[in-house]
């Protein structure tokens, strides 16, 4: 039987791309022996007819095309695969750290059902055989703690406890923790007294050098220009336009004198530092971001040589604390003048004197400008809370000031009280959450200015949504271009404290620190692609561009369903560890 093709064939061969159409008489059977006079050909060609066929040479150019479409395909279907080898091999290659290699199971298993129940914890804390460590983390992951036992947990999740850890060793963690705090805590309130006595001498000096005539424009100009290295508010939050909560009358902490120091509403933080901070007598530095260890400088006023040396902690561990040591013609050093009138509020004035003279003025400064910004901070930090009364926000002001007096290299930046208030909250002990707050800024100190995480985050989900969800990838590179996920930088800074109710914040962070040891140490990352894969049909039907993403997660935040967002997180890590293992 002569082959036959339908009359508009040549068309839809040229509509593939496999060449141009032919002439239908082209594709009539002209031939009674059909197609298997070709098969008959002794040439060296196979398309060369038989000298005994009777065909007509135009059926040839059929013949031809028809070959030359089973090459293309065939090599398409290689290069596919090609493509696909290559694009396998980017995906283990960029993404195979992001995720453990043994496969977890998205959904829960059995024994985690319900996540980490006090019955469990009380079995696990009578004999540590019931349980082993990666079981309990196995439980948090899929399942949360309940919030009965998360005070008890939390330091075990965050490395305040080690898991394993008897009731005697623990007591002795929290003992040297304790230790270190109290005097963490007596060193920088000795320097505040320093630092409040220097502001109060300065704003006299300050209205006198302004009511002089000379220029105040090109003063704050000039601080500006200072002070530009060193700004480290690193998002601007609505609570910037509402005035601080009056300071209860228990505060000891002096108010700001009015007048220069105190500018109307609007004023920038850059003017406020300049009367608060800028004494008349000696400038402030260029740059406050210094290390400590090396920044410290003798004072040419005094004509005395100040430093800091590190202070032995007397075999605590992780002490690292730098205290003063003046050679000043006082016969006591001013730590153990600190240490020995702690208790005397009488004589504060002399303790400023001694301290003064210890301390380098660029360590003053430094100490001022963080003082300035936590206070700012810890006034309008969760202030609709209910647990933040006035009392303990000078506690959460206190352990952050702590926190910041053994990093002054890094100093206070925007933000971390949003981290310590949630710890505070759950654990409810100053030691307990000072010590928690330090073991969590090991991690969480790398996204901010100083630290180089953030770019990382930002380049990681450029390549997971490229690879999980291609079709979205498109969407947003072709509406505005914001594939550089700008968007995502405040939930990556805060680990989505913004974006989530309290009680919710409590469940995805204490499923981010069990993933570090059961499916991701980024697990950050498919939470934040979670976010967006959440809402992609909303972001695809109404063509998002950046600033109308912004928009919609901002009037969306406190929103999210957490418990659907830990799911497809977890879905995420599953699909990476899949494409990984080629299953």
């Amino acid at each position: 039987m002569a082959p036959f093709l339908p009359s508009d064939a040549g068309d839809m061969i040229e509509m593939q791309g496999f060449g141009p159409s032919l002439p239908a008489w082209h594709l009539e059977p002209l031939c009674s022996q059909g197609s298997s006079c070709l098969s008959y050909s002794t040439s060296s060609s196979p398309y060369v007819p038989p000298s005994h066929c009777s065909c007509v040479p135009d059926r040839l150019p059929l013949r031809l095309l028809c070959e030359s479409m089973k090459r293309q395909i065939v090599s398409r279907a290689f290069y596919g695969w090609l493509a696909y080898c290559r694009h396998l091999s980017t995906v283990r290659t960029h993404l195979s750290a992001l995720v453990h290699h043994n496969i977890i199971p998205p959904a829960r298993p059995p024994g985690a059902s319900g996540g980490l129940t006090k019955d469990v914890w009380s079995k696990y804390q009578k004999d540590e055989k019931n349980y082993k460590e990666l079981e309990l983390l196995r439980q948090v992951y899929y399942g949360g703690v309940e919030h009965e036992i998360r005070k008890d947990v939390w330091p075990f999740l965050l490395g305040h406890y080690k898991f394993g850890m008897n009731r005697k060793e623990m007591e002795q963690v929290d003992t040297v923790v304790a230790a270190r705090y109290q005097r963490v805590l007596a060193e920088w309130k000795a320097c505040e007294v320093v630092v409040r006595q220097r502001e109060q001498e300065a704003h006299p000096a300050t209205l006198t050098k302004f009511s002089s005539g000379s220029s105040i424009d090109g003063h704050v100009q000039r601080l500006i220009h200072r002070d530009s290295t060193i700004s480290n508010d690193v998002f601007v939050s609505v609570d910037d336009l509402e005035p601080p909560r009056p300071l209860g009358p228990e505060d000891p902490r002096p108010e700001p004198e009015q007048g220069a120091g105190a500018g109307p509403t609007g004023t920038t933080m850059v003017e406020q530092q300049s009367v608060e901070f800028d004494s008349p007598d000696s400038g402030l530095p260029s740059s406050r971001n210094y290390s400590v260890a090396s920044g410290i400088q003798s004072s040419t006023d005094e004509g005395q040589s100040m430093g800091f040396e590190e202070e032995d902690g007397g075999g605590e561990e992780g002490s690292d604390g730098l205290v003063p040591a003046a050679q000043v013609s006082k016969p006591q050093a001013p730590s153990q003048k600190k240490a020995s009138r702690a208790g005397e509020p009488e004589a504060g004035e002399e303790l400023a004197a001694v301290c003064a003279a210890a301390y380098a003025m660029e360590l003053l400064d430094t100490v001022a400008l963080n003082l300035h910004r936590i206070d700012k901070d810890v006034q309008r930090c969760d202030r609709n809370y209910w647990y933040f009364t006035p009392p303990n926000l000078e506690r959460l002001r206190d352990i952050m000031c702590s926190y910041v007096w053994e990093h002054l290299d890094v100093g206070y930046v925007q933000g971390m009280c949003d981290l310590l208030a949630p710890l505070l909250v759950v654990l409810d002990n100053d030691q307990l959450a000072y010590s928690c707050f330090s073991h969590l800024m090991k991690r969480m100190s790398q996204n901010f200015p100083n630290g180089g995480a953030m770019d990382a985050h930002f380049a990681n989900m450029r390549s997971l949504i490229q690879i999980l969800d291609s079709e979205l990838f498109e969407l947003m590179h072709q509406n505005g271009d914001y594939t550089h996920f700008y968007f995502c930088y405040r939930w990556f800074l805060l680990d989505f404290k913004r974006e989530l109710p309290y009680e919710d914040v409590f469940a995805v962070w204490e499923v981010i620190w069990a993933a570090r040891h059961i499916s991701s140490e980024h697990f950050v990352l498919f939470i934040a692609l979670a976010l967006v894969e959440a809402y992609r049909e909303i972001i695809r039907d109404n063509n998002m561009d950046f600033t109308d993403i912004i928009k919609f997660f901002n009037e969306r935040a406190e929103h999210h369903d957490a418990q659907e967002i830990l799911r497809i997180a977890r879905d995420l890590v599953h699909k990476v560890q899949m494409l990984i293992e080629n299953k």
